[in-house]
């Protein structure tokens, strides 16, 4: 009679704390999503891209696989474009021993001049465009390495310090790229 007394109680020690903890992630979700560290915004759900996503331009070549890419979206590249070019080469240079993990990329849907040393220029497809239309404009997104939209920046108050953090908490964890 003891020893079923026992097993129940052994039985309850190990189901239990699963069913409560089940049960509290399906009564209250947001419990767990609203509480994260990083300081940009998850793209939800996460935009996949294809290599006929992004055409490059003839004078820049590149592509999506295999480095993380900061990717700053836009119509046209006025100084708030050039401006955030140069903090994507800070946030890149002050990335120390990782900065040959990131790339710079301009997403222009229109044509330009701009000239900035080591940022890839391409437009996007009409799909990919469609996507991004989503959000705000002059929004800068960070790109991983299979090619899927993962986080974006809200353009205005673009805070160097912040998005530097995010980067090196997922360098840390990241074995991709």
């Amino acid at each position: 009679m003891n020893s079923k007394k026992e097993l129940w109680i052994l039985l309850a020690s190990f189901v239990l704390p699963i069913a409560l903890g089940t049960a509290f992630f399906y009564w209250n979700p947001t419990a767990f999503t609203s509480n994260t560290v990083n300081y940009g915004t998850f793209v939800n759900p996460i935009i996949t891209t294809q290599e006929q996503d992004v055409v490059f331009a003839r004078h820049t070549p590149g592509s999506l696989q295999g480095l993380w890419t900061l990717a700053y979206v836009t119509d046209q590249c006025n100084d708030a474009c050039i401006t955030t070019l140069k903090d994507m080469k800070t946030i890149r240079i002050l990335m120390n021993e990782n900065m040959r993990r990131i790339q710079r990329m301009l997403l222009i849907n229109g044509t330009t001049d701009t000239q900035e040393y080591g940022v890839l220029i391409a437009h996007p497809s009409e799909g990919l465009n469609q996507q991004l239309r989503e959000f705000p404009e002059n929004t800068l997104f960070l790109i991983d390495p299979l090619g899927n939209v993962m986080l974006h920046y809200n353009p205005q108050g673009l805070s160097v310090k912040r998005v530097l953090k995010d980067l090196k908490r997922l360098f840390k964890y990241s074995r991709i790229g």
